[in-house]
């Protein structure tokens, strides 16, 4: 008889799909051999296009080059708001902020992140709209209250400002609970066929030397709803175990890995082991066996895996300001930190402040 405690994560995993529409841009001030802004756009966490202050960046989605393709006005917009709006206001900020802070040098990042979260069963929209300077909440806005909250002292005057613009606040209202949604949905309709996938992983056994933790490492699955668990003689383990989180491929599939501590394990006892990898609208259970034959040691790891890696690390190097700074966002997920991608009107509405 299974646990309680997989009920809960089959639950988990059969819940309502969300999906999101998230866009960050991130300026730097002290940082070589980096663009100056950074835009990027994730639509359900997998980065759907990006730019910096000099180059709009292609997607490598077909679909949504499709879409854009047959919408001029949006690839106009988003061109707009990452060669001029958003460039010229964030470098701007970022210098008032170190005079604000009395900063006179050293590596600074303001973050501009925002964007919507849509239940496609219950029909739910959450927006979030905030700023981040050097790794920490400086704004955010809420919906509720419809006024922004500053965490910290020096965002006060911003706050004020910001507050008695009643034009500038009916705009994140909007922008929030009806443009960012509306785009959202007809992202989800027109790439249905993308977005709605299901694919399987392939699953491995990974171990870095003999005596370290035995790694089930699952890779190129679809969508990112879906959990790993080590049991032993069917029962789920809930000690000796770390679970990672899930990742995203360059292809827009995800990854994640569960280890298994098997020091005080005798060889004799490997066998009751299993991994199991459960997806959403899956019934079907993958279950690898606990085999010592078909660990892998860390050089050969399957090619899929190095290149999910290697492409990892080449979009982190691109985006990597907006990553330092996301942290914050990584602590607070119930906020749900991304921005939107309204141009002029936007960047009108968050002149620098001084």
């Amino acid at each position: 008889m299974k646990s309680l405690f997989l009920l809960l994560l089959l639950c988990q995993v059969s819940s309502a799909v969300k999906h999101s529409l998230k866009y960050f841009f991130t300026a730097s001030s002290g940082v070589t051999n980096l663009p100056e802004v950074v835009g990027v756009e994730l639509l359900d966490d997998v980065q759907a296009g990006y730019c910096t202050n000099t180059k709009m960046g292609k997607t490598k989605l077909d679909w949504i080059k499709k879409k854009i393709d047959k919408d001029p006005q949006q690839l106009e917009l988003y061109t707009r708001e990452c060669l001029e709006n958003q460039p010229r206001f964030l470098k701007a900020s970022i210098y008032h902020l170190k005079q604000r802070f009395n900063q006179s040098g050293g590596v600074h990042i303001l973050q501009w992140m925002g964007g919507c979260e849509w239940d496609d069963k219950t029909g739910e929209v959450f927006g979030f709209l905030q700023y981040g300077y050097d790794g920490e909440d400086f704004l955010s806005f809420d919906l509720t209250t419809l006024t922004w909250t500053a965490p910290k002292p020096q965002a006060v005057i911003t706050k004020l400002k910001w507050d008695a613009d009643k034009a500038d606040i009916k705009y994140n209202e909007n922008f929030l609970t009806l443009m960012c949604p509306e785009w959202l949905k007809k992202y989800v309709e027109y790439g249905k066929s993308y977005l709605l996938r299901t694919e399987l992983p392939s699953v491995s056994l990974l171990q870095k030397s003999p005596s370290s933790p035995v790694s089930c490492h699952a890779t190129g699955f679809y969508p990112d709803r879906a959990l790993m668990l080590w049991r032993k003689d069917g029962e789920d383990l809930h000690e000796d175990v770390d679970q990672g989180e899930i990742l995203p491929n360059h292809d827009g599939s995800f990854q994640m890995r569960v280890d298994l501590d098997l020091s005080s394990v005798k060889p004799e006892d490997w066998r009751r082991y299993d991994c199991v990898f459960l997806l959403s609208g899956v019934k079907e259970e993958i279950i690898t066996k606990l085999d010592k034959a078909v660990i892998r040691t860390n050089s050969e790891k399957p090619n899929n895996v190095t290149v999910s890696s290697l492409a990892a690390v080449v979009i982190v190097v691109l985006i990597l300001i907006t990553v330092a700074g996301f942290m914050v966002y990584k602590k607070k997920k119930a906020q749900h930190p991304p921005p939107s991608a309204d141009g002029s009107e936007l960047s009108e509405r968050l002149k620098p402040e001084t």
